[in-house]
């Protein structure tokens, strides 16, 4: 084999430390950075999932701060022609309910213990009351009785008497509620003590 003369690279120093290649120490901080994305991910998942949710169930209703107002109350269907000439119906047992039926009741004002004021006025009679609970607005100025099926209009014009006032539409916005009573300020008026 040959032989070369020895020169300046043959010699290495012996407190040469590494060999190979090179990495600068990872800079201060770096650890935050991290966190802050997996906060950020998480952060997005839980919106989108809330957001899923409610578009899934219509009794699911997330009120985000700055992504929107509450609900406005629904807009009726159909308004009552004022030539209607429908019977009241007062008595439930006069009346052919559908299996299950109840009544909601929507407090539309910031009166408290309005609806339960208007459900003694409806339990008194025998009128199955099922939810009472305050409505997504709060300035109602008249009571509206909604009802989900044509066959129940003598029902609703029975409310409106029971109750005193009000006027009765015919809507599907309450899905699963056959009659729905949105309580208006023209109700307290008459029911407040």
């Amino acid at each position: 084999m040959a032989e070369y003369t020895p020169d300046r690279f043959d010699e290495i120093p012996t407190n040469l430390g590494r060999v190979g290649a090179h990495r600068a120490p990872a800079p201060r901080g770096r650890g935050w950075i991290a966190f802050a994305w997996a906060a950020l991910a998480s952060g997005a998942l839980v919106v989108a999932g809330l957001y899923g949710l409610s578009l899934i169930s219509d009794r699911v209703n997330f009120e985000l701060p700055g992504l929107g107002t509450a609900e406005p109350m629904p807009t009726p269907t159909e308004s009552p022609s004022p030539s209607s000439l429908v019977e009241p119906i007062t008595d439930p047992a006069l009346a052919e309910l559908p299996a299950g039926f109840v009544i909601t009741i929507l407090n539309g004002t910031e009166v408290n213990g309005l609806g339960a004021a208007a459900r003694d006025l409806l339990t008194a009679p025998g009128w199955p009351v099922g939810t009472v609970t305050s409505a997504a607005q709060t300035d109602l100025t008249e009571t509206v009785i909604y009802y989900s099926d044509p066959a129940l209009e003598g029902v609703a014009a029975g409310m409106v008497q029971l109750l005193g006032v009000g006027v009765f539409e015919l809507s599907d916005a309450f899905p699963g509620a056959p009659i729905t009573i949105a309580l208006g300020a023209d109700f307290a008026a008459i029911a407040a003590p």
